[in-house]
């Protein structure tokens, strides 16, 4: 053996750069195999899309307690797990599936806004205000700023503000976006605010050094902050003041910030504000914060911040702090198994895991998936890794909607939501994950009017297949929880059988987003639905109403039906 390794060695000293180039080989060979390993990894984690120039931060990495015990159970998912989708997509789903790019599906809808000016629209989102004086050093709007020098449009920045809680929007420099509670800089001519948006020339975006400021109209959903604190509104002093809110103190020179300060030190979740008085608590049935009373009640200036408002002895000014209520965070396994099994049915991207999430801390329980899903299993659902007839879950979750699996359950809730919107979710969930966004090339391809072809039928046929199929069956829908949370997640919980809590419950209010909401910065710009799309899906909905209105339930929402 040493001699043949002796002449090799002879040979490469004789001949240098050949041994060189074989090392040379060898080494592009790992990289070229290290490179497909990398490529086919990437392949199957679910095809995230590209990102827009603009990036909204804070997601939260995921818990990676228990990974390694896990690690078997993810290898076995991955060869055999079951995925949901329309009954005629099974066979093509196991002879694969293939990304394809197309044509341009972008309907009218865009282009009939592109002649209108921002300025000159109120369409209940933003009103513009006027053009105003901003200097670097001391900036007209003080709150968080991004910038876009491609694609910034007067649309993007408002959302972009809103979705943080601010009251104003304000464009610069035509790349610009600016947000804040209050304006503190001068006004300035109208001439010069007179530069076009980046990504939409047919509006303007400010100047150099001058703002074109939008007030928005914001809903309840983006809720306004202060800092880290959420704005819930102006209230009526409670009947027991002392016992509904059991901590206060006066504040000189009282703003928003020093209360928010002293409820958070005191770990409170409601920090309120009364003339110079702050109270701080939680919200309990004396102080439920159901009852909002109008802003202009509570419209006192603050001793100490002539642009808040601090409200008075009648009328409290209500904020949210960033401190967690606890009283319904606790969650467990039921102690004896369950002798019915509950489904909670949907359709795919119609809220299930967002129910799921409300059930868990309405309950105190964990639920189940028909499913097992090692990201919502790592985000706390901890019900994922039992098996869904473990009878150890309040309730199971399942896309399904065939009559045999529909029939293994004893009772069931269905969730229903307007399909417009679950269609566009489950395809952001398709090729951007939980929380994440399928990128433009997939709107604008081939998979967005296939994927709608396919799935929009399935929003109907789960539904209807439900309704004649399921036992014992309460139909919510997703628009009416989003409403009135309270009312319908009691609902729920009393269906389940279960005692009803109205602490917990209001505890779920204060924290009913979860881990999977997805971040409003990157909504569709144009609407994605041709109207042959419109013409399928209406139909659609009018069969499913009329479904529900045979049976003797209230119909789809108003918002689904067609004009």
């Amino acid at each position: 053996m040493a001699r043949p390794l002796l002449k090799i060695q002879r040979y490469f000293r004789r001949k240098p750069v050949r041994f060189f180039s074989l090392i040379l080989l060898y080494l592009t060979a790992g990289s070229l195999v290290f490179l497909h390993s990398g490529f086919v990894g990437d392949s199957s984690s679910g095809g995230r899309g590209g990102r827009d120039s603009v990036v909204a931060s804070g997601t939260s990495s995921a818990d990676a307690r228990g990974l390694s015990i896990m690690s078997r159970v993810f290898k076995e998912t991955r060869r055999s797990g079951r995925r949901y989708g329309p009954p005629w997509m099974k066979k093509a789903r196991q002879e694969g599936e293939k990304v394809r790019r197309g044509g341009d599906y972008t309907s009218n809808w865009n282009r009939a806004l592109k002649g209108r000016n921002a300025k000159d629209m109120d369409d209940g989102r933003a009103k513009y205000i006027g053009c105003y004086v901003d200097d670097t050093q001391k900036r007209a709007l003080r709150g968080v700023s991004f910038f876009d020098y491609k694609k910034m449009t007067v649309f993007r920045c408002q959302d972009n503000c809103a979705e943080r809680g601010y009251m104003y929007a304000g464009l610069e420099f035509g790349a610009e976006c600016y947000c804040g509670h209050k304006i503190q800089a001068p006004n300035a001519s109208e001439s010069e605010c007179g530069m076009e948006c980046k990504g939409e020339k047919s509006n303007q975006c400010g100047g150099a050094n001058r703002l074109s400021i939008y007030r928005l109209e914001l809903s309840q959903e983006s809720a306004r902050r202060y800092g880290s604190a959420i704005f819930k509104g102006c209230f009526h002093r409670p009947d027991n003041v002392t016992l509904a809110l059991p901590f206060s103190g006066v504040i000189q020179n009282m703003s928003v910030e020093k209360c928010v300060d002293m409820c958070t030190e005191r770990e409170k979740t409601l920090a309120v504000l009364a003339g110079d008085r702050c109270l701080c608590g939680f919200p309990t049935p004396l102080f439920s914060l159901h009852e909002l009373e109008d802003e202009s009640l509570c419209l006192h200036r603050c001793p100490g911040e002539e642009f808040e408002s601090c409200g008075n002895d009648e009328y409290f000014v209500v904020y949210q702090t960033q401190v967690q209520d606890n009283r319904c965070m606790d969650r467990h396994f039921l102690s004896t198994r369950a002798k019915h099994l509950v489904a909670l049915a949907s359709f795919p991207g119609a809220g299930n895991t967002w129910a799921r999430h409300l059930i868990e801390l309405a309950t105190g329980f964990y639920t189940g998936s028909y499913y097992f899903d090692g990201s919502l299993y790592n985000k706390g659902f901890k019900g994922e890794r039992d098996h869904w007839r473990s009878g150890r879950t309040i309730c199971i979750k399942t896309h399904e909607s065939g009559k045999k699996e529909i029939e293994a359950f004893d009772s069931s809730i269905i969730m229903i939501r307007n399909p417009y919107k679950a269609l566009m979710a489950e395809f952001n969930r398709k090729y951007g994950g939980h929380i994440g966004f399928a990128s433009q090339a997939h709107w604008k391809g081939k998979e967005w009017p296939e994927f709608v072809r396919n799935y929009a039928p399935w929003w109907a046929s789960h539904t209807l297949d439900w309704l004649n199929y399921g036992r014992n069956v309460q139909v919510v829908h997703f628009e009416d929880l989003k409403r009135d949370l309270f009312t319908q997640l009691k609902g729920m919980v009393q269906f389940l059988g279960l005692k009803v809590s109205e602490d917990r419950l209001l505890c779920v209010e204060g924290q009913k987003d979860g881990n999977f909401k997805r971040s409003g910065l990157r909504k569709l710009e144009y609407d994605p639905y041709t109207p042959e799309m419109r013409a399928n899906i209406d139909e659609l909905v009018r069969t499913v109403n009329a479904a529900l209105k045979k049976r003797k339930m209230s119909g789809v929402p108003e918002e689904y039906m067609p004009r």
